[in-house]
Parts: structure tokens; C-alpha cells; sequence
């Protein structure tokens, strides 16, 4: 699994993690050993959030005995993002996870309370020793640029964002901008929202040619398509050990110049929207 340096001073996390929204819905025994199989391929980073119900309780099964080696990461909903809000929350997480830290904490989206109040608390928790690093998620190019006046200069871990082959939109502005700011890119649902590409259309028929050159599939054409800037990791969620085990694979997939080209005209990424899609 290869690893990049995440954001401004981050350690070395897996260039593909793990997502867990809607983890909690389906049978916990198969997405406890997907996580698992997961860590022990490398896929090390593992996203969650206090707005996807149990998954928390989920990841701490599964990581039992196995924290230090992980990069874990969780998210306050604006709505309890008040200075005072986003400790309490945190710690909420924290005891859910059965940790004593989380290595990066995300402001889930722009909310109403004032972002300076937000970035107190990420800093009193940082200084507490309650999390390491902090970000957001969900934050345009405008939205990073109004945080980044209210906090220190390469404090702003990460910005994860909706990213997946045919919604492009954050190459426009935001990749950009965190690339100039040394802030990681944290793609969620790299696979689109149950629309990845059919084998029948001209897309999907460019995935599998590519696909079969390397002896993987296009799931993995996908990931490796996402992630090919240094600043861009992908965190796909796995409902069983062996779909973990593909996501997994994409770690090592490297593509070349021509098929990143044959990619982009089949994934055009469209003009700039008004507003950054988010899921």
C-alpha cells in the first residue's frame, strides 16, 4: 500500500482508506472483518463521523488491540460545532471509539456558529491531547480560504470532499487551492453514489480495457484515476472482506500518462459549478 505525506506536517497515511457511512446498516459481523481484512492490507486510514449512527461502535470492534497502528478520524456536525459544542462531541467520539485520541477531527460541513469559535475548540483539543491534527470537510475553495483566515498558517489538515469519476468539480478550484496550502484531499464515495459506470457505456468500456492491461478491475482504475495527484487520498467503503481486499489492491495500481489521458476525455470533469456538490 503506498502512503503520502498528509497535508502540511501529517505523517505518512495509506493513499486509500477506509469510509464507513451507512456501515452500521448492514450485517456488523461482515463490516467488522471488512475493516479488518482492510488494516491488515495497509488500508490503515478509516473515516467516520458522529452523524453515521453506530459505525463508531463498529470501528471500535474492529480495531480492538490495533489503534496504534491507525490513522483515525471523526467529524462534529456544524450544528454542534459552537466552541464548547465541538469538545463535547469530540469526546462523545472518543468514548464510542473506546480511544484516547483520534488523529485528525473534521468539521463535517459549513455551518452558522462562527468558525473561530470551531477552530478554538479544534486547538484546545489538540493542546489536550484529544486529537492530533484537525480539518473540514465539505468546504469550497471560498469556504478554505474563509478558515484559513481565522486559524495558523498549515493547521488545516485535510478538506474531504465528494469526488468520484463523474463529479469532478473540485479540480476546478479545490485541489487546487489545497495544493498551494499543502491541505490533503480526502475523496469520499470515489465510486459515486450507486452510479458507477456501466460496462456498457463508452466510459465504462474505457475502465475495462485499462482494467484488464493491469489485471485489476475498474473499481480499481477508479481509485487509482482519483488519486493520481499527490495530494489526493480516497477512503471507499467495503460491506464485505473480500470487496476490502479489491479496494485495497488500488494502493499499488500506478497508471500511465496515456491511460490518465484515455480517462480524463472518457470523465470529462465539465465546467466549474456554482456551488461544490456534496453528498
Amino acid at each position: 500500500m503506498r502512503t503520502k505525506k498528509f497535508g502540511h506536517h501529517g505523517p505518512d497515511v495509506s493513499v486509500i482508506g477506509q469510509g464507513t457511512w451507512y456501515l452500521d446498516r448492514g450485517d456488523r459481523k461482515a463490516a467488522v472483518a471488512a475493516l479488518r481484512r482492510g488494516i491488515e492490507l495497509g488500508m490503515t486510514h478509516i473515516d467516520t463521523a458522529e452523524m453515521y449512527g453506530d459505525a463508531e461502535l463498529v470501528i471500535a470492534d474492529a480495531i480492538e488491540g490495533r489503534r496504534d497502528e491507525l490513522f483515525l478520524v471523526s467529524k462534529v456536525l456544524p450544528s454542534n460545532a459552537s466552541r464548547r459544542g465541538t469538545i463535547t462531541a469530540c469526546e462523545r467520539s472518543l468514548k464510542r471509539l473506546k480511544t484516547d485520541h483520534l488523529d485528525c477531527y473534521l468539521l463535517h460541513w459549513p455551518g452558522s456558529y462562527p468558525l473561530e469559535d470551531t477552530v478554538a475548540a479544534f486547538e484546545e483539543l489538540v493542546a489536550s491531547g484529544k486529537i492530533r491534527s484537525w480539518g473540514v470537510s465539505n468546504f469550497d475553495a471560498d469556504d478554505l480560504g474563509e478558515i484559513l483566515e481565522v486559524s495558523d498558517k498549515g493547521r488545516i489538515a485535510c478538506n474531504q470532499v465528494l469526488y468520484h469519476l463523474q463529479e469532478r468539480a473540485i479540480e476546478h478550484a479545490v485541489i487546487p487551492w489545497c495544493e498551494k496550502h499543502g491541505v490533503a484531499v480526502v475523496a469520499y464515495s470515489p465510486f459515486g453514489h450507486n452510479d458507477f459506470p456501466s460496462p456498457r457505456s463508452k466510459g465504462g468500456d474505457v475502465l475495462q480495457k485499462i482494467a484488464e492491461a493491469h489485471d485489476a478491475t475498474p473499481r480499481q482504475v477508479a481509485l487509482a484515476f482519483l488519486t493520481r495527484a499527490a495530494a489526493v487520498f480516497a477512503i471507499p467503503k467495503a460491506s464485505s472482506a473480500e470487496h476490502a481486499a479489491e479496494n485495497a489492491a488500488a494502493g499499488d495500481l500506478v497508471l500511465s500518462a496515456g491511460e490518465i489521458e484515455a480517462l480524463d476525455k472518457a470523465f470529462q470533469r465539465g465546467p466549474k459549478p456554482r456551488s461544490l456538490p456534496m453528498l
